[in-house]
């Protein structure tokens, strides 16, 4: 099978499509052919190495010394199960299935093996399998974090980030939860945002929202870019409001696991979440997929696909 193997930590030039042997799933697990996957933020930090310095030794211990010890990267996707293994109840053969890999990576290939347990489900069945693949990463993420931040009905909400992949999903799941929801993003996304639902939207090239006068229930920060420290956001807090960012440490299988996988597929299903696609991109073109995101300018997702 057609696989993208990560050689070394560096650029993207460092992705190269290669032929790998196809894995067999073990009695616990489901064989998926893989149809679409995403370029996320988490894959380019992981493949560029991008990280603190403070974290280069227990990230390179934990993801590999010169290289990813799991050298397929990709979190996410969308396909359908070709085999199941002999213990397996919950998918069948031809089921369309969702999935975020999680520490396992491998997506960003024509086939993978996932324990049925994991954070895998049946997909939504109004959305393509590119809709599908745009999910999982930004979807676990902005439930976590907003539930992580105690989110109520009639409360003032602001998603800082509000265009990209967590941020677009979070501002409809605030609604969704019953929020009053103000968008944080630039000139060039303000109607996308305005579309997804949010009451209010602010370029941030014209003003910085913490000195509008107005204060928010919850801020949520849904790039981890803004670098400013909890002080800086207090004036734009009512007095009992609360800041999360998605820097506050990795939530790991707290946030990616089938319960809110879930979740998501049935309010994707009744229609009050959908996912945002920027760009999509074929296998083949990985590395012009990564030097787009890394430019950190996309809007929701940038899909790839095996078509």
């Amino acid at each position: 099978m057609k696989a993208v193997i990560c050689t070394k930590y560096g650029p993207p030039e460092v992705l190269q499509l290669k032929e790998v042997e196809k894995p067999a799933p073990k009695n616990n697990e489901v064989l998926i052919k893989i149809f679409a996957t995403s370029v996320t933020a988490s894959d380019c930090i992981i493949r560029g190495f991008k990280l603190p310095v403070s974290m280069w030794i227990p990230a390179r211990l934990a993801l590999g010394l010169i290289k990813p010890g799991k050298p397929v990267l990709g979190l996410v996707l969308s396909g359908e199960v070709e085999r199941a293994g002999d213990h397996v109840k919950q998918f069948q053969e031809r089921d369309k299935v969702f999935a975020h890999t999680f520490m396992r990576f491998g997506a960003y290939a024509e086939f993978i093996c996932i324990p049925e347990t994991s954070a895998i489900a049946l997909m939504p069945s109004n959305t393509s399998f590119e809709e599908a693949a745009a999910i999982p990463f930004g979807g676990t993420l902005a439930i976590y974090y907003l539930k992580k931040g105690n989110i109520q009905k009639g409360q003032k909400v602001l998603i800082y980030g509000a265009s990209g992949a967590v941020g677009t999903l979070a501002i409809q799941l605030a609604r969704y939860f019953g929020a009053e929801v103000s968008g944080v993003c630039s000139t060039a996304n303000l109607e996308l945002v305005k579309s997804l639902g949010a009451d209010t939207v602010i370029d941030y090239t014209k003003e910085d929202f913490t000195d509008t006068g107005k204060q928010y229930d919850l801020i949520f920060d849904a790039v981890g870019k803004k670098k400013s420290s909890h002080l800086q956001y207090k004036k734009a807090l009512t007095p009992n409001g609360k800041f999360i960012s998605v820097d506050d440490g990795n939530p790991g299988e707290r946030a990616v696991n089938k319960a809110n996988l879930t979740i998501l597929k049935e309010l994707t299903e009744n229609g009050i979440l959908k996912p945002v696609i920027d760009k999509i991109y074929h296998l083949d073109q990985i590395v012009n997929a990564h030097r787009y995101v890394d430019k950190g300018h996309k809007k929701g997702n940038v899909i790839i696909t095996m078509k």
